[in-house]
Formats: C-alpha cells, sequence, structure tokens
C-alpha cells in the first residue's frame, strides 16, 4: 500500500470519526445552556399570581427568587391587593408591553456566554454593532415612519444620553458670551430644561417657551429647538416653530411609533432620535438612537457619546438586534397590533369616564390616515393631559391625591398646576387601579344615580381587556 494511500485512508477515518463525536456528542458538548435554560425557565415558573414577577436577579430567599409584586400588591405571593395604596399614574414606565414578551419568550430570549464580545470594540474598530445598525434601518423601513437611507446612526444609552449628546453638538462653541438658547413649545418634557441645567455648560442655557423667542424681536443668536412629536405629554403631532439658519432642530420622536398614533409620514429630519424603551417596553435596558443627516453633526455626538460611556453595552445591543427581530416579524404586525389595541383600550375607557365629567377634561387629538396600519385612526397616546377645570381646583395634583391618585405636575412640563399627566403606558395593575380611581373621583360631582352609572361604567371597563 503506497503512503498516498495510507494517507487518504487515515485521512477518512479521522474525519468519519470527527463527525461521530460531533453528531452523538454534540448536545453534551453545548451542555453549558443547559443548565442557563434550566435556570431562567425555573424563575419563569414562579407564581406570582398575575400580579409580580420574579427575576434572576432577583432577591433570594430560601435559595429561591422570591416575587417582585406590582405596585398595590403584596404577600410572598403578589396575592394580597392593598387597597389604601397610591394609584401611581407618574411613571412612563411602559409595562403595557409586558404580556407580548411573555408570550413570546422563546423567540425573544438570548443567552449570554461569559466569553461573549468582552473587547472594548467589535472587530472593525467601532463601537456599533453592524447587524443591529442594519437591523434598526429595516424596522423604520417596516414602519414607515423615519427615513434612514444616506443618514448616519448612533447608539446611546437611552434617549436621555443622546438629547443632550445632540445638544452639545449643534451649540455654539468658543461663545460664551453668546450660548446657544434652548427653547422648546410648552407643555414640553421636563428633561429638556433639568438637563441643560444641570449641566450648566457655557456654550447652551435652557431658554424656556419657544413661542417666547419666537414673538420677541430682541432674542439673538443661535437657537435649539427641542421637538417631541407626538408630544410629551398632550400626544399632538408637532413641528418645528423656528426658522432660519440661526435656527436647529432636535426632533425627539421617542413615541412616534403606532402604539401611540396615526404614522401619517415618513419623518425627514436633520436630527432624529428614537428609544428602545416606548417601542418594545425596555426602558430598563436604557438603549437608544440617533438618525443624522450631517456629517459634522454626527462626529460631535460620536466624540461626546466616546468621551461620556465609550458606548453602549455589547449585552445591550445583542439583546436589542434580539427584540427587534420579534419586532419586525411578519412586518411588525403583531406587537404593533398588540401595542395599538391596548392603547386603544385604555384610551377608550378613559375617555369614556371622563365624558361624565365637567370638573376634569382630557386632551382631543385628531384622527388621521396612518401609512402603517393604511387606514384613518385616531390617536392613542401614552398619557393623559388632564385638566382641573373649576377655578377653585388650581393644584390639580392635590384633588387627585384625595383619591389617592398621583399624576405628573403640570407646573414640570412648563404649564399651568391646573393640569397634570396621567401615564396609561404602565401595568395593567396599574392601569385598572387609575381607571377606578378617577372613576370614584368623577362621581363625586353627581348625585346617587349618577355615582351608581360612573362605577357599573367603571367595573364594565376594567373587566374588559
Amino acid at each position: 500500500m503506497s503512503r498516498n494511500t495510507i494517507f487518504l485512508t487515515c485521512s477518512i477515518l479521522l474525519n468519519l470519526l470527527l463527525f461521530h463525536s460531533w453528531y452523538f456528542h454534540g448536545q453534551w458538548e453545548q451542555s453549558w445552556t443547559k443548565s442557563a435554560t434550566a435556570e431562567a425557565e425555573f424563575v419563569a415558573s414562579i407564581s406570582c399570581s398575575g400580579h409580580g414577577r420574579a427575576f434572576l436577579d432577583g432577591s433570594i430567599l430560601d435559595g429561591k427568587p422570591v416575587c417582585e409584586c406590582n405596585a398595590c400588591y403584596g404577600g410572598p405571593h403578589c396575592s394580597v391587593f392593598l387597597p389604601e395604596c397610591i394609584a401611581d399614574a407618574d411613571s412612563g414606565d411602559p409595562m403595557f408591553l409586558e404580556p407580548f414578551w411573555l408570550k413570546h419568550a422563546a423567540s425573544s430570549t438570548i443567552v449570554v456566554p461569559g466569553w461573549h464580545r468582552m473587547s472594548y470594540e467589535f472587530n472593525d474598530d467601532s463601537l456599533i454593532s453592524k447587524e443591529l445598525d442594519a437591523q434598526i434601518r429595516k424596522l423604520h423601513a417596516v414602519i414607515g415612519n423615519a427615513v434612514t437611507d444616506g443618514r448616519f446612526i448612533i447608539f446611546g444609552v437611552g434617549a436621555t444620553q443622546l438629547l443632550h449628546a445632540a445638544v452639545h453638538a449643534l451649540s455654539t462653541t468658543n461663545h460664551p458670551s453668546s450660548p446657544s438658547r434652548v427653547v422648546a413649545s410648552t407643555p414640553y418634557y421636563p428633561i429638556y430644561k433639568e438637563q441643560t441645567e444641570f449641566f450648566n455648560s457655557e456654550d447652551y442655557k435652557f431658554e424656556g417657551d419657544t413661542s417666547l423667542c419666537n414673538n420677541n424681536s430682541g432674542y439673538k443668536g443661535n437657537f435649539i429647538e427641542l421637538v417631541t412629536s407626538p408630544n410629551n405629554p398632550d400626544g399632538q403631532l408637532k413641528k418645528a416653530v423656528l426658522q432660519g439658519p440661526s435656527a436647529k432642530t432636535i426632533h425627539d420622536f421617542a413615541y412616534y411609533w403606532p402604539h401611540y398614533t396615526p404614522i401619517p409620514a415618513l419623518a425627514d429630519e436633520n436630527l432624529m432620535i428614537f428609544t428602545l424603551s416606548k417601542l418594545t417596553g425596555h426602558g430598563g435596558s436604557r438603549f437608544g438612537w440617533a438618525i443624522i443627516k450631517d456629517e459634522a453633526v454626527h462626529q460631535r455626538m460620536l466624540t461626546y457619546m466616546n468621551l461620556s460611556t465609550y458606548g453602549v453595552a455589547r449585552e445591550t445591543q445583542l439583546r436589542v438586534l434580539k427584540l427587534l427581530k420579534v419586532a419586525v416579524e411578519n412586518e411588525g404586525k403583531e406587537m404593533f397590533k398588540f401595542g395599538y389595541q391596548t392603547m386603544r383600550n385604555r384610551w377608550r375607557k378613559l375617555s369614556k369616564t371622563m365624558s361624565l365629567s365637567k370638573r376634569f377634561s382630557i386632551q382631543e387629538l385628531e384622527t388621521q390616515f396612518c401609512s402603517f396600519s393604511e387606514k384613518v385612526r385616531g390617536a392613542t397616546p401614552a398619557y393623559a393631559w388632564l385638566k382641573c377645570e373649576r377655578e377653585e381646583d388650581k393644584d390639580c395634583n392635590a384633588v387627585l391625591h384625595s383619591v389617592n391618585i398621583t399624576g405628573r405636575h403640570g407646573s414640570l412640563f412648563g404649564a399651568e398646576s391646573r393640569f397634570v399627566r396621567l401615564s396609561l403606558v404602565k401595568s395593567d395593575d396599574d392601569f385598572d387601579l387609575l381607571l377606578k380611581r378617577m372613576g370614584t373621583l368623577v362621581s363625586q360631582e353627581n348625585n346617587n344615580d349618577g355615582i351608581n352609572k360612573i362605577m357599573t361604567h367603571t367595573d364594565e371597563f376594567i373587566g374588559t381587556k
């Protein structure tokens, strides 16, 4: 037998051996995933009565993770309702999407090994996953809410970080005597004022309501206008007020998704900011992205991000990639249908309750054609912008406190104190309690017949999911 024949025979035998090992023992080689899966499924199986959740990183009691209860529920299994608790409608924590992700546990789950992307950078020396960049572009193409072709995309630790990076990038530099004036139309998202004042930069300062600057010819210099559309807190679709070479605009599109609003057209602005929290509900992942036209602005924002946090955690980018793949499945119809129907039902229930009141009112929103759903539909806002109509009810939040409701004070949004923002994006437990307490408050205006009618309406609404 020749050397070549012997070599070929040995090579074939070796390959057969390797194939046999891979085919029959592959499961054993990958057994490290089994323990992680078993641990996650064990925690997921812990019963919290539908009013809470146990987590892998939660507190441990007797060697077992304990339930973390929703507000107004207690006990070892979250089965005890706490009737005197506060109905918290202050936070914009988007837990209304949790049922969707519970249903899609298998398709949205990832396993992160200890060796996953330990380096500071990706192989191309960047801080951004190219796959996630592509997935974000696909998402916007599917929904039809923003132009991404020919644009730069950068990632941030939530929209909050990106907003300040954008203000920094657009501000006038090296001119301490004439800093850029940051403005927003009332009512505006409080973080615009709070963040700008907190950083106390010589390059920019918060000036207040846009209309004051627009109507005052005495205001000179450069302006940075922050435009939220749909607006937080009132859900109105907004456009920039200031025009001209001295005006620059940051468009905050956190809520420009079919959950909350009709999508009338593709947004095609110079600087647009989006956040994962209001898209998928994963506020705790702290992820947002900016879509930018101008390369110089992109570079300034990139420098800011690099010097502040040096990018977004690789584990976060991996999780977001997985979530967005689920979000665009079947052209996005399942997740966005769930989100829209949930918010529509909540808005209808609250609107019906408020229609029985003369003491309180909430914002009116127009119906529009939605290019995503291909039909005319109404807005389904993330928040109710509640107004106390009585002259004596100057502090509307204090009125709500009388029935154990807390909202976000209107003055924080640059508005009057007779306004309060009520969050509609929290868990079903939170919304149901808010609706019941608002029914109680509205009933105080009426006689006994009216009280019975209102409470019957409210109980029917709570029972309808």
